[in-house]
């Protein structure tokens, strides 16, 4: 496998994936996103160590990123799902080979 050098921070594909993974709870979100659309208060039940505070930045880093699409749906009660994106799909085999190396 080869590496290339990256000239400025900035332009490095591994720092900017490291960057925009980065966090408690991101990771988890991901995994959890990959298996189908997910409700705010599903992911509180699945991470129960998370405060609403944190995990809201985290979805909204995750927006923000292009990793996440939020969609609210307009039927009573109001929700909103989060669903992965395209972007978001491209990083599933790395997740999935870091799971193989663990």
């Amino acid at each position: 496998m080869t590496m290339e050098k990256c000239e400025k921070q900035a332009e490095c594909p591994i720092e900017n994936l490291l960057k925009s993974l980065s966090g408690k709870w991101k990771p988890l979100i991901f995994r959890y996103a990959t298996t189908g659309p997910m409700r705010f208060s599903s992911l509180l039940r699945q991470m129960p160590e998370a405060n609403k505070q944190s995990l809201t930045v985290a979805l909204r880093e995750m927006e923000e990123l292009g990793l996440l699409e939020r969609k609210v749906i307009r039927q009573k009660p109001l929700h909103v799902e989060y669903h992965i994106t395209d972007h978001g799909r491209a990083l599933i085999p790395i997740f999935e080979s870091l799971e193989q190396f663990s």
